[in-house]
């Protein structure tokens, strides 16, 4: 038979989208010669639907526009697509769902997967919606025994049920996981480890594509029954490919699986890219707007949301102080020009100085008693932040955070002020990688960003000669530990409550700042 793998990029509630996204998919699909296209899990009604699953009217509406995708592709090759199922059982206070996968054929609607094993670790709550499914036996479909599996069943390491293992011993010659599996660094070689334990042939159909803080990549792949990738779909971007899985069929020979060098800058570049682009299409967001302060940060932000919505939907602010090094604002304007982004320069000393004439008996008082100048120069950071909503509000999108995770994890940010900002494109990104990715954007872009960004120590600029007190060489890779190992240390107690406030951070990491870590304010 002729598999076709599908990589599209739905969007959560979008059912009409959704259905004419797998349409189009099953007319590439069929012009292929495909025999059966597999596309990836939740593909009608969209991942994570999250809570909209105890709206009853949704999951009506998911199981008519799986109805509705059935009729429209008669015809054409049979598919098998991701979706919500009610299983006819109800559990109080509980929606009650399948995470399923349904086979779409002559017009009909017939379930062939219920997920049964439920992530309930990280940024998954599958059981707070749904419920486990049974065991299915395989599908004969084009004379082959196919067994088919939605994500974690795959993953079944460490679980007491091992669905893939089942589906084999009842006869299935082939293994299809309908998956939508989020992006984060090193994500790739788990996926491959675990469709090679199997020693069967095996088919990975992903999701593709941004959905708030996740990133979903595609890579879609098979693997023969020796473990070798035969196929392997784009990187964070649709595609639709065909393989013919007949016996003595040729594969395609098994591809190289060592990454070129620079391979995980470009991977980090290309999710961030595809996490603000889509964050800002799906919402229909039409510019975004950042403050570019000469730092690296901003920096590397402002070069993502260039290449992410195109220059002309760009705006980048300069705030210079009267602590900035005059030297900030020709850089950030000389990076705004090479980059063809827009670029306003709006100086901070009358608000700062009609700032400190209303607030100045309050910030004395604070520094005589020798409580140091901090809430003085939070000021500065918070004017900052007013003018840059200032920005959004009168002319429409959304402004960009640029705070590292580095900065976010120690606390080193100003509620109000520089943590401002909808969509955190960097804050699942340490200060060191934030470097590197610089030099990598120098490296291939003929050093767009000014080289007195990239070798400057970091400042705030908040008062004369700031320097950052940390050795972020030192401190981030030790941040990074306590954060995945859900750890804590004093300076990450004392600001959990501004990480509660952060905007959406961009899920780049096994352990993100966002949902998938759920720590208390109040803790001893």
């Amino acid at each position: 038979m002729k598999l076709s793998l599908g990589q599209i990029n739905p969007c959560v509630g979008d059912l009409e989208g959704n259905v004419a996204r797998c349409l189009e998919a099953a007319g590439m699909a069929r012009r292929q010669g495909a025999g059966l296209l597999v596309l990836p899990e939740m593909a009608i009604p969209g991942y994570p639907p999250r809570d909209i699953l105890y709206d009853p009217s949704f999951v009506s509406a998911a199981s008519e526009a799986a109805a509705d995708l059935a009729r429209r592709a008669r015809g054409g090759p049979p598919i098998v697509a991701g979706t919500i199922v009610p299983p006819g059982t109800t559990r109080p206070g509980h929606p009650g769902l399948y995470n399923a996968a349904v086979l779409l054929q002559d017009g009909e609607v017939r379930l062939v997967a219920a997920k049964r094993l439920l992530p309930a670790y990280d940024v998954y709550y599958e059981p707070r919606w749904f419920l486990p499914g049974p065991p299915l036996p395989p599908v004969e479909i084009a004379g082959r025994s196919i067994g088919f599996l939605v994500c974690e069943d795959l993953w079944d390491e460490g679980h007491a049920l091992h669905p893939p293992a089942e589906l084999l011993a009842a006869g299935a010659g082939l293994l299809v996981c309908l998956a939508a599996s989020p992006y984060r660094r090193g994500v790739m070689a788990q996926r491959l480890h675990h469709a090679r334990r199997h020693g069967a042939i095996v088919a990975y159909a992903n999701l593709w594509g941004g959905q708030d803080e996740l990133i979903f990549d595609g890579r879609s792949f098979i693997v023969d029954g020796e473990g070798r990738v035969v196929a392997r779909l784009a990187a964070f971007a649709q595609e639709v490919r065909t393989v013919d899985l007949s016996p003595g069929a040729p594969l395609d020979p098994p591809d190289e699986e060592l990454p070129p060098p620079g391979s995980a800058e470009l991977e980090l570049f290309q999710a961030l890219v595809l996490g603000v682009r889509d964050f800002a299409g799906k919402n229909r967001l039409p510019h975004a707007f950042l403050g570019l302060s000469g730092g690296v940060d901003s920096a590397v932000v402002a070069v993502i949301a260039a290449e992410a919505l195109g220059p002309e939907r760009v705006t980048a602010v300069a705030l210079p102080s009267r602590y900035t090094d005059p030297r900030s604002t020709t850089a950030a304007r000389d990076l705004a020009l090479a980059l063809g982004i827009g670029f306003e320069i709006v100086g901070l000393e009358p608000l700062h100085a009609a700032a400190e004439a209303a607030l100045g008996d309050l910030l004395q008082a604070r520094a005589h008693a020798g409580r140091g100048d901090t809430a003085a120069e939070n000021v500065q950071a918070r004017l900052r932040a007013l003018i840059l909503m200032v920005y959004v509000n009168t002319r429409g999108g959304m402004l960009l955070n640029t705070s590292n995770k580095s900065e976010l994890a120690l606390g080193y940010s100003t509620l109000y002020g520089d943590m401002a900002g909808t969509l955190c494109p960097i804050a699942d990104v340490g200060k060191p990688e934030v470097y590197s990715l610089a030099r990598w954007i120098n490296s291939t872009r003929g050093g767009i960003i000014p080289p007195f960004i990239v070798e400057r120590p970091p400042s705030a600029e908040l008062r004369p000669g700031q320097v950052d007190p940390f050795d972020y060489d030192e401190v981030a890779p030790l941040l990074e530990q306590l954060v995945a190992q859900n750890r804590s240390d004093p300076a990450l107690r004392r600001s959990e409550h501004k990480r509660w406030q952060m905007g959406v951070v961009l899920k780049v990491s096994e352990k993100a700042f966002g949902t998938g870590r759920l720590i208390p304010i109040t803790r001893r």
